[in-house]
């Protein structure tokens, strides 16, 4: 593919400085782009050494001049460059059409040019949106709805009566709706508590490889619009997601916990049940979240201890802060008394 500078401009709405005609081959990153590239540089440490880029053009903030190279000023270079990379390595979708190795049940409705992979399985009363996609070995439990534009990955599994909007995208190995983890003790043994719920996924998600998302006990476990999810992230049952919060890979979740918008989970976070994350909320990486977390606070930390202790040391946690100032003050005041003595001690001895 081959188009010019001033088209990849129309495309980000940006402005041009240098050569216009210049043809662009494909995208790539700053180091490695060659002269038939573009790239971008958003990043001061980038823009500062941006005569070192070989690209043939580069995607930069407005009002940034460098007068020696072929330069895009936009508003934001690294979604102009997403726009761009979509234009050079466009989605590949397969054709429609339902093959013949699919096993459908009965009652089965869909919108126009779905593509049904070989060996997907769709159990009865299943209902497609326009233009979804499901590859190969993915199975659909009973009374499930899929919105329009939905892509399911190979090998996902999404069990009875789950919801999933439009334009959701889940990729391999995860399941939708499996049971919640609960059970009641009965002397020694455990009693599997029922999950009569669903899970239902709002439009714009994205649900990364080898997730979990478990149904409810009652009701819906709830994943709210434009929620993004990495891989091997465990979200359990009754959870509420709220819109456009970020999951980070093995992020843990228990149940009934509700997160609220644009929250962001880091790595290997684990919630507790019952807990609210608020609004804005950051939890930092393999942080052990006990209680809940306000609007817009970032909270991170964690360590086994047993519990006894645990317990003890949370209440003095929130005190720190003041004890070390005081343990300064007392160590200043230490030390001024040693050296008034160490004078006394040596008038005496003089």
């Amino acid at each position: 593919m081959e188009i010019t500078l001033s088209s990849i401009a129309d495309l980000v709405k940006g402005e041009i400085s240098g050569d216009g005609n210049q043809k662009i081959r494909g995208a790539a990153s700053f180091e490695d782009a060659k002269c038939d590239e573009i790239t971008f540089a958003g990043q001061p440490k980038f823009l500062k050494k941006i005569d070192e880029t070989e690209a043939g053009a580069i995607l930069v903030p407005r009002r940034f001049q460098a007068p020696m190279k072929n330069t895009v000023q936009v508003e934001n270079p690294q979604i102009a460059f997403i726009q761009v990379l979509k234009l050079f390595h466009p989605v590949l979708k397969p054709d429609p059409g339902i093959s013949q190795h699919a096993s459908i049940g009965r009652s089965f409705k869909c919108g126009q040019d779905v593509s049904i992979a070989p060996f997907s399985v769709i159990g009865n009363k299943v209902t497609l949106g326009h233009r979804v996609v499901l590859h190969p070995n993915v199975v659909i439990g009973d009374n499930v709805k899929l919105g329009d534009d939905v892509r399911v990955f190979p090998n996902v599994t999404i069990l009875e009566r789950c919801i999933i909007g439009s334009r959701v995208t889940i990729h391999a190995g995860s399941v939708i709706g499996s049971d919640g983890f609960g059970f009641v003790p009965e002397g020694k043994r455990y009693i599997k508590i029922p999950h009569t719920g669903i899970v239902q996924i709002d439009d714009d998600v994205e649900i990364g490889a080898n997730n979990a998302i478990d149904r409810a006990t009652f009701g819906k476990t709830w994943i709210q619009s434009g929620v993004k999810t990495d891989n091997f992230v465990h979200i359990s049952h009754n959870v509420i997601v709220g819109e456009n919060s970020l999951l980070v890979g093995q992020a843990g979740i228990s149940g009934s916990v509700k997160i609220g918008k644009n929250a962001i989970l880091a790595g290997q976070a684990g919630i507790a049940g019952h807990l609210t994350i608020g609004n804005n909320a950051t939890v930092g990486p393999q942080a052990g979240v006990a209680k809940s977390v306000p609007d817009g606070e970032t909270v991170s930390g964690s360590s086994a201890i047993p519990h006894r202790l645990w317990l003890r040391v949370q209440r003095i946690l929130p005190n720190l802060p003041e004890l070390a100032k005081r343990i300064s003050e007392i160590d200043r005041r230490l030390k001024k008394f040693e050296e008034q003595q160490d004078e006394s001690n040596g008038g005496k001895n003089g």
